[in-house]
Protein backbone atom coordinates (compact mmCIF):
# COMPACT_ATOMS: atom_id res chain seq x y z
CA UNK A 1 0.00 0.00 0.00
CA UNK A 2 1.13 3.48 -1.37
CA UNK A 3 0.39 6.92 1.00
CA UNK A 4 0.16 10.13 -0.66
CA UNK A 5 -0.19 13.11 1.71
CA UNK A 6 -1.13 16.38 -0.69
CA UNK A 7 -0.54 19.48 1.53
CA UNK A 8 -3.49 22.03 -0.56
CA UNK A 9 -2.45 25.22 -1.43
CA UNK A 10 -4.62 27.88 -3.55
CA UNK A 11 -2.65 27.60 -6.90
CA UNK A 12 -0.10 25.37 -6.15
CA UNK A 13 -0.20 21.55 -4.15
CA UNK A 14 2.45 19.14 -2.96
CA UNK A 15 2.40 15.46 -2.84
CA UNK A 16 4.94 12.87 -1.26
CA UNK A 17 4.68 9.22 -1.09
CA UNK A 18 5.06 7.00 1.74
CA UNK A 19 5.16 2.70 1.64
CA UNK A 20 3.60 0.35 4.70
CA UNK A 21 7.66 0.76 6.06
CA UNK A 22 7.19 4.81 6.37
CA UNK A 23 9.88 5.03 3.93
CA UNK A 24 9.38 8.36 1.48
CA UNK A 25 9.33 6.69 -1.86
CA UNK A 26 8.42 10.59 -3.34
CA UNK A 27 9.04 13.59 -1.73
CA UNK A 28 7.47 17.56 -1.99
CA UNK A 29 6.29 16.74 -5.40
CA UNK A 30 5.14 20.15 -6.45
CA UNK A 31 2.14 20.53 -8.91
CA UNK A 32 -0.05 22.95 -10.68
CA UNK A 33 -4.00 22.96 -9.24
CA UNK A 34 -5.26 22.27 -13.14
CA UNK A 35 -6.16 19.67 -15.31
CA UNK A 36 -2.74 19.64 -16.49
CA UNK A 37 -1.29 19.33 -13.26
CA UNK A 38 -3.03 16.68 -11.23
CA UNK A 39 -2.35 14.51 -14.73
CA UNK A 40 1.30 15.16 -13.90
CA UNK A 41 0.69 13.72 -10.58
CA UNK A 42 -1.04 10.66 -12.07
CA UNK A 43 1.83 10.40 -14.37
CA UNK A 44 4.30 9.73 -11.17
CA UNK A 45 2.10 7.55 -9.13
CA UNK A 46 1.94 5.10 -12.24
CA UNK A 47 5.81 4.38 -11.42
CA UNK A 48 4.75 3.12 -8.18
CA UNK A 49 1.68 1.34 -9.31
CA UNK A 50 -0.66 1.33 -11.80
CA UNK A 51 -3.65 0.26 -9.89
CA UNK A 52 -5.44 3.20 -7.71
CA UNK A 53 -6.93 0.94 -4.94
CA UNK A 54 -2.97 0.81 -3.87
CA UNK A 55 -3.26 4.16 -2.94
CA UNK A 56 -4.83 5.79 0.37
CA UNK A 57 -4.88 9.37 0.17
CA UNK A 58 -4.80 12.54 2.86
CA UNK A 59 -5.33 16.03 1.93
CA UNK A 60 -6.38 18.47 4.63
CA UNK A 61 -9.63 20.89 4.27
CA UNK A 62 -8.00 24.25 3.75
CA UNK A 63 -10.59 26.60 2.33
CA UNK A 64 -12.07 26.11 -0.69
CA UNK A 65 -9.39 25.10 -2.21
CA UNK A 66 -9.40 21.44 -2.02
CA UNK A 67 -12.19 20.43 -3.63
CA UNK A 68 -11.39 20.71 -6.86
CA UNK A 69 -8.23 18.11 -6.71
CA UNK A 70 -10.95 15.87 -4.54
CA UNK A 71 -13.61 16.09 -7.00
CA UNK A 72 -10.97 14.59 -9.35
CA UNK A 73 -9.23 11.88 -7.80
CA UNK A 74 -12.84 11.07 -6.52
CA UNK A 75 -13.81 10.40 -9.71
CA UNK A 76 -10.27 8.42 -10.81
CA UNK A 77 -11.35 6.08 -8.18
CA UNK A 78 -8.86 7.21 -5.38
CA UNK A 79 -9.88 6.47 -1.82
CA UNK A 80 -9.20 10.34 -0.70
CA UNK A 81 -8.89 10.97 3.13
CA UNK A 82 -9.86 14.76 3.61
CA UNK A 83 -8.97 15.78 7.60
CA UNK A 84 -9.33 19.13 9.41
CA UNK A 85 -5.51 21.10 9.55
CA UNK A 86 -5.94 21.18 12.98
CA UNK A 87 -5.20 17.38 13.22
CA UNK A 88 -2.19 17.66 11.06
CA UNK A 89 -0.59 20.40 13.78
CA UNK A 90 -1.14 18.30 16.40
CA UNK A 91 0.64 14.92 14.29
CA UNK A 92 3.50 17.73 13.71
CA UNK A 93 3.84 18.74 17.57
CA UNK A 94 4.10 15.20 18.17
CA UNK A 95 6.58 13.67 15.30
CA UNK A 96 8.64 16.46 14.46
CA UNK A 97 10.82 17.95 17.34
CA UNK A 98 12.03 21.43 15.78
CA UNK A 99 8.13 21.96 15.30
CA UNK A 100 9.25 22.67 11.31
CA UNK A 101 6.71 23.76 8.62
CA UNK A 102 7.07 23.76 5.26
CA UNK A 103 4.75 22.31 2.15
CA UNK A 104 7.16 19.19 1.48
CA UNK A 105 7.01 18.66 5.31
CA UNK A 106 3.51 18.85 5.96
CA UNK A 107 2.90 16.91 2.73
CA UNK A 108 5.09 13.62 4.39
CA UNK A 109 3.47 14.65 7.84
CA UNK A 110 -0.22 13.68 6.16
CA UNK A 111 1.20 10.41 4.54
CA UNK A 112 2.15 9.57 7.93
CA UNK A 113 -0.78 10.25 9.61
CA UNK A 114 -2.83 8.40 7.29
CA UNK A 115 -0.07 5.38 7.29
CA UNK A 116 -1.02 5.38 11.13
CA UNK A 117 -4.69 5.68 10.79
CA UNK A 118 -4.76 8.25 13.38
CA UNK A 119 -7.18 10.83 12.30
CA UNK A 120 -10.91 11.64 12.28
CA UNK A 121 -11.64 12.26 8.61
CA UNK A 122 -13.85 15.43 7.99
CA UNK A 123 -17.12 14.22 7.12
CA UNK A 124 -18.47 15.28 3.36
CA UNK A 125 -21.65 16.24 2.85
CA UNK A 126 -23.64 14.38 -0.06
CA UNK A 127 -24.05 16.52 -3.11
CA UNK A 128 -27.24 18.00 -2.15
CA UNK A 129 -26.67 19.27 1.56
CA UNK A 130 -23.29 20.67 -0.24
CA UNK A 131 -25.41 22.57 -2.34
CA UNK A 132 -27.74 23.98 0.33
CA UNK A 133 -24.73 25.01 2.11
CA UNK A 134 -23.64 26.81 -0.58
CA UNK A 135 -26.94 28.40 -1.63
CA UNK A 136 -27.79 28.88 1.89
CA UNK A 137 -24.14 30.56 2.22
CA UNK A 138 -24.63 32.92 -0.90
CA UNK A 139 -28.03 33.96 0.57
CA UNK A 140 -26.59 35.55 3.57
CA UNK A 141 -23.97 37.01 1.69
CA UNK A 142 -26.89 38.95 -0.59
CA UNK A 143 -29.00 39.53 2.41
CA UNK A 144 -25.63 41.49 3.88
CA UNK A 145 -25.07 43.60 0.83
CA UNK A 146 -28.89 44.17 0.17
CA UNK A 147 -28.39 45.57 3.98
CA UNK A 148 -25.67 47.75 3.46
CA UNK A 149 -27.38 49.41 0.90
CA UNK A 150 -30.28 49.82 2.46
CA UNK A 151 -27.95 51.82 5.52
CA UNK A 152 -26.77 54.09 2.32
CA UNK A 153 -29.67 54.88 0.93
CA UNK A 154 -30.98 55.87 4.18
CA UNK A 155 -27.62 58.59 4.72
CA UNK A 156 -28.50 59.88 1.39
CA UNK A 157 -31.48 60.51 2.18
CA UNK A 158 -30.83 61.45 5.75
CA UNK A 159 -28.50 64.62 3.73
CA UNK A 160 -31.27 65.17 1.09
CA UNK A 161 -34.63 65.05 1.84
CA UNK A 162 -34.33 64.11 5.62
CA UNK A 163 -37.80 64.82 5.95
CA UNK A 164 -38.59 61.67 3.78
CA UNK A 165 -38.50 59.03 6.20
CA UNK A 166 -41.40 60.72 8.00
CA UNK A 167 -43.50 60.07 5.50
CA UNK A 168 -42.58 56.60 4.49
CA UNK A 169 -41.69 54.49 7.69
CA UNK A 170 -37.93 53.45 7.66
CA UNK A 171 -39.11 49.89 6.71
CA UNK A 172 -41.57 51.48 4.06
CA UNK A 173 -38.92 53.24 2.78
CA UNK A 174 -37.79 50.27 1.05
CA UNK A 175 -41.42 49.10 -0.10
CA UNK A 176 -42.47 49.00 -3.60
CA UNK A 177 -44.44 52.08 -3.53
CA UNK A 178 -40.91 54.45 -1.92
CA UNK A 179 -38.20 52.45 -3.93
CA UNK A 180 -40.75 53.27 -7.25
CA UNK A 181 -40.79 57.26 -6.24
CA UNK A 182 -37.71 57.55 -5.20
CA UNK A 183 -36.27 55.92 -8.68
CA UNK A 184 -38.15 58.67 -11.02
CA UNK A 185 -38.12 61.33 -8.21
CA UNK A 186 -34.80 61.21 -6.28
CA UNK A 187 -34.68 64.65 -4.46
CA UNK A 188 -37.31 67.53 -2.85
CA UNK A 189 -36.76 69.41 -6.05
CA UNK A 190 -38.04 67.13 -8.61
CA UNK A 191 -41.02 66.51 -6.06
CA UNK A 192 -42.07 69.84 -5.80
CA UNK A 193 -41.76 69.85 -9.94
CA UNK A 194 -44.32 66.72 -10.40
CA UNK A 195 -47.77 67.53 -9.59
CA UNK A 196 -49.67 65.53 -6.82
CA UNK A 197 -52.00 63.41 -9.42
CA UNK A 198 -48.86 61.93 -11.23
CA UNK A 199 -47.09 61.15 -8.51
CA UNK A 200 -49.98 59.18 -6.64
CA UNK A 201 -50.64 57.69 -9.84
CA UNK A 202 -47.03 56.24 -9.56
CA UNK A 203 -47.58 55.11 -6.00
CA UNK A 204 -51.04 53.13 -7.32
CA UNK A 205 -49.22 51.32 -9.87
CA UNK A 206 -46.28 50.23 -7.66
CA UNK A 207 -48.29 49.36 -4.70
CA UNK A 208 -51.29 47.85 -6.20
CA UNK A 209 -53.31 51.06 -4.94
CA UNK A 210 -52.81 50.39 -1.41
CA UNK A 211 -51.17 53.57 -1.50
CA UNK A 212 -51.66 56.64 -3.40
CA UNK A 213 -53.29 60.78 -3.28
CA UNK A 214 -52.57 60.90 0.45
CA UNK A 215 -49.02 59.59 0.63
CA UNK A 216 -48.57 61.79 -3.01
CA UNK A 217 -49.51 65.21 -0.83
CA UNK A 218 -47.68 63.78 2.45
CA UNK A 219 -44.01 63.71 -0.12
CA UNK A 220 -45.25 67.15 -1.78
CA UNK A 221 -45.57 68.91 1.59
CA UNK A 222 -42.46 67.38 2.91
CA UNK A 223 -40.75 68.30 0.00
CA UNK A 224 -41.77 71.63 0.08
CA UNK A 225 -40.16 72.14 3.40
CA UNK A 226 -37.16 70.39 3.44
CA UNK A 227 -34.23 71.66 5.01
CA UNK A 228 -32.00 68.98 2.93
CA UNK A 229 -28.61 69.82 1.51
CA UNK A 230 -29.02 71.25 -2.00
CA UNK A 231 -25.49 71.70 -3.58
CA UNK A 232 -24.06 68.85 -5.03
CA UNK A 233 -27.36 67.14 -5.54
CA UNK A 234 -26.77 65.55 -9.10
CA UNK A 235 -24.02 63.86 -7.16
CA UNK A 236 -26.60 62.71 -4.04
CA UNK A 237 -29.59 61.60 -6.93
CA UNK A 238 -27.21 59.58 -9.15
CA UNK A 239 -25.63 57.72 -6.06
CA UNK A 240 -29.51 57.06 -4.75
CA UNK A 241 -30.83 56.09 -7.91
CA UNK A 242 -28.01 53.80 -8.72
CA UNK A 243 -28.07 52.30 -5.23
CA UNK A 244 -32.03 51.77 -5.58
CA UNK A 245 -31.63 49.53 -9.12
CA UNK A 246 -28.97 47.85 -7.26
CA UNK A 247 -30.99 46.91 -4.31
CA UNK A 248 -33.58 46.06 -6.33
CA UNK A 249 -31.90 43.60 -8.59
CA UNK A 250 -30.12 42.05 -5.07
CA UNK A 251 -33.37 41.48 -3.84
CA UNK A 252 -34.18 39.72 -7.09
CA UNK A 253 -31.17 37.53 -6.80
CA UNK A 254 -32.37 36.67 -2.92
CA UNK A 255 -35.69 35.57 -4.13
CA UNK A 256 -34.53 33.61 -7.03
CA UNK A 257 -31.34 32.17 -4.30
CA UNK A 258 -34.55 30.99 -2.15
CA UNK A 259 -36.56 29.35 -5.07
CA UNK A 260 -33.80 27.27 -5.36
CA UNK A 261 -33.08 26.07 -2.25
CA UNK A 262 -37.10 25.57 -1.97
CA UNK A 263 -36.83 22.72 -4.73
CA UNK A 264 -34.14 21.03 -3.16
CA UNK A 265 -35.38 21.12 0.03
CA UNK A 266 -38.65 19.72 -1.10
CA UNK A 267 -36.49 16.98 -2.94
CA UNK A 268 -35.03 15.96 0.69
CA UNK A 269 -38.34 15.71 2.27
CA UNK A 270 -36.52 16.44 5.80
CA UNK A 271 -38.17 16.40 9.06
CA UNK A 272 -36.42 19.32 9.64
CA UNK A 273 -39.29 21.70 9.16
CA UNK A 274 -41.36 20.19 11.44
CA UNK A 275 -39.46 22.02 14.39
CA UNK A 276 -41.11 24.72 15.56
CA UNK A 277 -39.00 28.26 14.12
CA UNK A 278 -37.48 26.39 11.63
CA UNK A 279 -39.24 27.18 7.63
CA UNK A 280 -37.34 26.32 4.57
CA UNK A 281 -34.97 29.10 4.42
CA UNK A 282 -33.87 28.28 7.94
CA UNK A 283 -34.13 24.69 7.79
CA UNK A 284 -31.81 24.46 4.69
CA UNK A 285 -29.29 26.42 6.54
CA UNK A 286 -29.42 24.08 9.47
CA UNK A 287 -28.95 21.39 7.50
CA UNK A 288 -26.59 22.30 4.83
CA UNK A 289 -24.36 23.26 7.62
CA UNK A 290 -24.64 19.87 9.49
CA UNK A 291 -24.34 17.90 6.57
CA UNK A 292 -24.67 14.30 7.76
CA UNK A 293 -26.07 14.00 11.36
CA UNK A 294 -24.16 10.77 11.70
CA UNK A 295 -20.85 12.49 12.59
CA UNK A 296 -22.30 13.70 15.82
CA UNK A 297 -22.93 10.71 17.68
CA UNK A 298 -24.37 13.03 20.71
CA UNK A 299 -26.43 16.21 20.72
CA UNK A 300 -23.78 18.21 22.71
CA UNK A 301 -21.26 17.59 20.04
CA UNK A 302 -23.64 19.44 17.32
CA UNK A 303 -24.29 22.23 19.86
CA UNK A 304 -20.59 22.62 20.25
CA UNK A 305 -20.15 22.22 16.57
CA UNK A 306 -22.73 24.82 16.40
CA UNK A 307 -20.22 27.44 18.88
CA UNK A 308 -23.64 27.52 21.28
CA UNK A 309 -22.15 25.59 24.16
CA UNK A 310 -20.35 27.97 27.38
CA UNK A 311 -16.62 28.56 26.82
CA UNK A 312 -14.16 27.12 29.75
CA UNK A 313 -11.78 29.38 31.52
CA UNK A 314 -9.83 27.38 34.36
CA UNK A 315 -6.57 27.64 35.68
CA UNK A 316 -5.00 25.65 38.61
CA UNK A 317 -7.96 25.61 41.03
CA UNK A 318 -10.00 28.25 39.67
CA UNK A 319 -12.78 27.84 37.25
CA UNK A 320 -14.77 30.08 36.44
CA UNK A 321 -18.14 30.56 37.07
CA UNK A 322 -19.93 32.88 34.21
CA UNK A 323 -18.55 31.09 31.05
CA UNK A 324 -19.60 33.02 28.43
CA UNK A 325 -20.37 31.49 24.65
CA UNK A 326 -17.75 29.78 22.60
CA UNK A 327 -18.75 30.40 19.65
CA UNK A 328 -16.43 28.28 17.70
CA UNK A 329 -17.82 26.38 14.74
CA UNK A 330 -20.10 27.52 11.78
CA UNK A 331 -21.38 30.94 12.61
CA UNK A 332 -24.04 30.22 9.92
CA UNK A 333 -25.25 27.34 11.59
CA UNK A 334 -25.38 29.26 15.27
CA UNK A 335 -26.94 32.15 13.64
CA UNK A 336 -29.86 30.18 12.10
CA UNK A 337 -30.12 28.66 15.59
CA UNK A 338 -31.12 32.15 17.31
CA UNK A 339 -33.07 33.11 14.39
CA UNK A 340 -35.17 29.76 14.95
CA UNK A 341 -34.97 30.20 18.69
CA UNK A 342 -36.70 33.81 18.83
CA UNK A 343 -39.81 31.74 16.83
CA UNK A 344 -39.78 28.96 18.89
CA UNK A 345 -39.99 30.78 22.05
CA UNK A 346 -43.48 32.62 20.83
CA UNK A 347 -44.82 30.25 19.17
CA UNK A 348 -44.12 26.73 20.73
CA UNK A 349 -45.87 26.08 24.21
CA UNK A 350 -42.78 24.35 25.13
CA UNK A 351 -40.11 25.92 23.92
CA UNK A 352 -41.88 29.33 25.32
CA UNK A 353 -42.29 27.77 29.19
CA UNK A 354 -38.61 26.77 28.94
CA UNK A 355 -37.72 30.65 27.75
CA UNK A 356 -39.83 31.85 30.30
CA UNK A 357 -38.61 29.96 33.52
CA UNK A 358 -34.97 31.06 32.34
CA UNK A 359 -36.08 34.83 32.31
CA UNK A 360 -37.56 34.28 35.69
CA UNK A 361 -34.24 32.98 36.91
CA UNK A 362 -32.85 36.46 36.13
CA UNK A 363 -30.91 35.61 32.82
CA UNK A 364 -30.82 38.15 30.66
CA UNK A 365 -32.88 37.68 27.40
CA UNK A 366 -30.34 36.63 24.78
CA UNK A 367 -29.16 34.00 27.43
CA UNK A 368 -32.02 32.55 27.46
CA UNK A 369 -32.93 32.90 24.06
CA UNK A 370 -28.77 31.34 23.87
CA UNK A 371 -30.74 28.01 26.12
CA UNK A 372 -33.28 27.35 24.09
CA UNK A 373 -31.35 27.27 20.62
CA UNK A 374 -28.97 24.94 22.19
CA UNK A 375 -32.62 22.53 23.72
CA UNK A 376 -33.27 23.01 19.83
CA UNK A 377 -30.09 21.70 19.07
CA UNK A 378 -30.56 18.55 21.16
CA UNK A 379 -34.40 18.17 19.70
CA UNK A 380 -32.82 18.83 15.77
CA UNK A 381 -30.17 15.96 16.94
CA UNK A 382 -32.88 13.60 17.87
CA UNK A 383 -35.21 14.23 15.00
CA UNK A 384 -32.62 13.69 12.18
CA UNK A 385 -30.64 10.94 13.76
CA UNK A 386 -34.19 8.89 13.75
CA UNK A 387 -35.67 10.49 10.85
CA UNK A 388 -39.17 11.39 12.70
CA UNK A 389 -41.13 14.78 12.72
CA UNK A 390 -40.97 17.08 15.70
CA UNK A 391 -44.58 16.18 18.12
CA UNK A 392 -45.60 19.81 20.13
CA UNK A 393 -46.20 18.83 23.47
CA UNK A 394 -49.32 20.68 24.80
Amino acid sequence: MFYLGIDIGKRTHVASVMNDEGKVLLKGFSFVNSLDGTHALLERLTSFSDSTEDFLVGMEATGHYWLALFSFLDEQQFLVHVINPIQTDGWRKGTEIRKRKNDSIDSVLIADLIRYGSFNETALADETMFSLRQLTRYRSYLVGTAGDFKRKVIAILDQIFPEYEKVFSKVGIFGKASKAVLSEFSSPDEFNQVSAETLAETLRVASRSRVGQSKAEALKTAAAHSFGVRFAQDAFVFQLRSMIDQLSFLEEQIKRTEEEIAQLMASLHSVIETVPGIGTVLGATILGEIGDIQKFSTPKKLVAYAGIDASVSKSGEYEATHNVMSKRGSPYLRKALFQAALIASRCDPVFKAFYDKKRAEGKHHLTAIGAVSRKLCYIIHAILTKNEPYEIRQ
